[in-house]
């Protein structure tokens, strides 16, 4: 199992408050180790234990529980205990944090049970199907007292962070409009993600991770403008690729797009400012930025005869003019942090990073969004 090999005099068995917890003895100091059970040991079930198991030394994922009885057996040849009900782990007493990887139909369900059985809970994104299911399941947390967050692991991404620190280092000057997308041509996984009542489709499964980057571009900034194009290109039941354009208050316009059926990719991010512009063609290849050295520009020259033809406003910049960047990609990963402070947030130590309202904030976002997109309307929010 997953356990960490501890040495029998190093291991401690106490009850506090009614539930077992797992303790270290290392160097005399006593240190609390987190248990976890996982609902729903699928592909993300399966990735958050091997990610635990590999970086986060302050959990032990202890088993999980599957409502598919053909994937008991994984479980157990990957070292776990075989809950065979949500109800007997819920009953475990020494699992303090519950990680919901079911189909987004469930997280409502499973959270809540979670919660009301005296657990912390970590649910995949999307958070819920709707901002009503949320709503709920923010009251049962604060009723029972337990830490709630949603997995939204792409806050951590590379190529956002770098995307972060420009806006914040001015590095392109003031940002006007800034795209982020991502690109594929093979459509959409053929299970539940094809199916409505499931809560498939693309805003739910990609769309919440960049909406909630670019919203988190601009925490204490409004929402103010959307207008979304929804598309149901090959699934029936579910949209298959979106494009989303949007306004902030500060007055910066942004686009999202998502899509399953592009043979040729576009850049993962491309940002103008008034002093430059940022790109980032793909996930790890860095980022090219092209300042003005002077926002004055010597017309006197003319015409100037290009491939289009003449003219003076889109011919290229003298290159006297410019200066070009390249940042690379960090090579450090940073997504344990998630976790970690997942752990500290349990612990009290720290305020939890993904916070249920920024979620709400996402789930109220994606509904303005089919809602533009159903009725062709831009939608006039404060969001």
């Amino acid at each position: 199992m997953c356990l960490r090999r501890l040495l029998p005099s190093s291991r401690l068995i106490q009850t506090f408050s009614g539930h077992k917890k797992i303790f270290d003895l290392i160097r005399g100091k006593l240190i609390m180790k987190h248990v976890m059970g996982i609902i729903g040991y699928g592909g993300m079930g399966k990735h958050h234990h091997k990610h635990i198991c590999e970086e986060i030394k302050d959990i032990t994922v202890k088993g999980a529980y599957d409502i598919n009885k053909e994937k008991w057996d994984v479980i157990k040849e990957r070292g776990l205990s075989v809950y065979e009900s949500a109800e007997a782990l819920m009953a475990d007493k020494e699992v303090d944090i519950i990680l919901v990887s079911t189909p987004n139909n469930w997280h409502k369900y499973y959270s809540i049970m979670a919660l009301k059985a005296g657990k912390n809970v970590v649910c995949e994104k999307p958070v819920m199907m709707n901002s009503g299911e949320l709503k709920e399941v923010m009251a049962v947390a604060k009723e029972c007292g337990k830490v709630f967050t949603i997995h939204q692991n792409r806050r951590w991404d590379r190529d956002y962070l770098l995307v972060k620190r420009a806006l914040e280092n001015g590095s392109i000057g003031k940002p006007f409009y800034i795209e982020s997308r991502v690109d594929g041509s093979r459509g959409i996984p053929g299970d539940w993600r094809c199916t409505k009542v499931a809560g498939g489709g693309m805003m739910l499964d990609w769309g919440v991770h960049l909406i909630d980057q670019m919203l988190m571009l601009y925490p204490q900034n409004k929402v103010t403008e959307i207008y979304a194009q929804v598309l149901n290109l090959k699934y029936d039941e579910v949209d298959d690729n979106l494009k989303i354009n949007m306004k902030f208050d500060n007055g910066v316009c942004a686009l999202i797009e998502v899509g399953t059926y592009h043979f040729i990719p576009l850049p993962r991010w491309h940002i103008c400012g008034d002093k430059g512009t940022m790109c980032i063609q793909n996930w790890d290849s860095g980022a090219d930025i092209v300042r003005a050295k002077s926002s004055e520009m010597n017309w006197e020259q003319g015409i100037v005869y290009t491939a289009a033809g003449p003219t003076r406003t889109m011919a290229p910049r003298p290159k006297e003019t410019i200066e070009q960047t390249h940042i690379p990609i960090d090579d450090k990963k940073s997504v344990h942090l998630f976790y970690e402070n997942v752990i500290d947030a349990i612990d009290g130590k720290a305020e939890l990073i993904v916070k249920p309202s920024e979620a709400m904030r996402s789930m109220l976002f994606m509904e303005a969004c089919f809602k533009s997109s159903n009725e062709g309307i831009c939608v006039k929010e404060n969001i």
